[in-house]
């Protein structure tokens, strides 16, 4: 995990520098050409854009690396094995970066001077609230939907879950989104769901139940808009693991000892059907805190997704890299939890040695 996220900070590090755009010019308020003002216009803002450079570490190279050739006449050796690599670590703004971030700090935002991480701490929580919400629906439906579609396989009804299903699934959100706002939402025709934000104007004043109301009536849209896609996609992967499964020699056999339907089904065929599931849950974390941008913006919703856009198109580099970073964490720690619980559910699965 460790040289993999070496090697994704590289990477992501390099990439966002490649955009075109200088935030110290943004800062300083120079046209969208990038023209400078002409006469004494153009020397102060010359002289203000240096100095933010200089603030931000942008007047360094992005990496540094000195190349030195061991002048060992007496030992000759292949050049390979005589050229050795330094990283000047002073020089150069990755290792700035890499030096602020094994202390936890993810530095100022370029936007507003602000620290990152108290960003990140408004921005988390409404990502998070959001994202469980909306998996915790999501597998609630898909499981046993998943799980249906597979026992009564080529049945009438499994045929229409199907169709709803890959209907559902076949929906952009963003248009759903929309179509939500105008329908439900106060645009053309009713006015049932607050459609933008997660509090009313007046929720300050309210008493603790009230304010539980007015923030799930305002999650109602976006979980909606969030979630369905999503267990209509974990409901065809449950469908497909658990026909997989019941066709099993294990499972005839089960039925054969005269085990009831429903115990050879939850007992016997679940626990093993649930690998494609785990497979998906490792992309969960990441997701759980990264939002989604398309949702946050509709429903002018304030949490990571829509911070990560703003970022990237101010670019706001230790913003992004901020975002960037954890959701590679997260990724590779949610990439080894769907491995110890693919052990879990299914015993045949180890990564250890047994004795002979």
């Amino acid at each position: 995990m460790i040289p993999t996220l070496f090697f994704i900070t590289v990477i992501s590090f390099a990439i966002s520098r490649m955009a075109p755009g200088d935030p110290a010019e943004l800062k300083a308020g120079v046209g969208a050409g990038g023209e400078l003002s002409t006469g004494s216009g153009k020397d102060l803002n010359e002289r203000i854009i240096k100095l933010i450079r200089k603030q931000w570490n942008l007047d360094k190279p992005l990496f540094y690396i000195t190349l030195f050739e061991d002048q060992d006449n007496d030992n000759p050796r292949p050049l390979l094995k005589r050229l050795t690599f330094r990283f000047n670590g002073t020089r150069n703004q990755y290792h700035i970066w890499t030096a602020n971030l094994l202390r936890l700090d993810f530095g100022n935002s370029f936007r507003d001077n602000q620290p990152v991480i108290e960003k990140l701490k408004e921005r988390v929580p409404v990502t998070l609230m959001i994202s469980l919400i909306s998996v915790f629906i999501s597998y609630l439906i898909a499981i046993p939907l998943g799980i249906y579609s597979a026992v009564k396989n080529h049945s009438v009804w499994e045929r229409i879950s199907t169709f709803i299903v890959f209907m559902l699934y076949s929906l952009p959100t963003f248009w759903i989104g929309i179509l939500l706002i105008i329908f439900l939402g106060g645009g053309d025709f009713f006015s049932v769901f607050p459609y933008a934000g997660l509090h009313s104007n007046t929720y300050s004043a309210m008493g603790g139940f009230e304010k539980f109301k007015d923030l799930s009536w305002h999650l109602v849209l976006p979980v909606f808009t969030m979630t369905y896609g999503s267990f209509a996609y974990l409901s065809r992967q449950m469908r497909t693991g658990m026909l997989e499964i019941i066709r099993q020699d294990y499972i005839r056999t089960a039925r054969a000892k005269g085990l009831s339907e429903k115990t050879v089904i939850l007992k016997h065929a679940l626990r093993n059907s649930m690998i494609p599931i785990i497979t998906i849950m490792a992309t969960l974390l990441p997701l759980l805190i990264g939002g989604s941008v398309i949702i946050e913006t509709i429903f002018s919703i304030p949490g990571m997704g829509s911070l990560g856009f703003e970022a990237i198109t101010g670019r706001d580099y230790p913003v992004v890299m901020a975002v960037f970073t954890i959701s590679a964490i997260l990724t590779l720690f949610g990439i080894l939890i769907s491995d110890i619980l693919y052990s879990m559910v299914d015993p045949r699965i180890t990564f250890t040695k047994k004795g002979a």
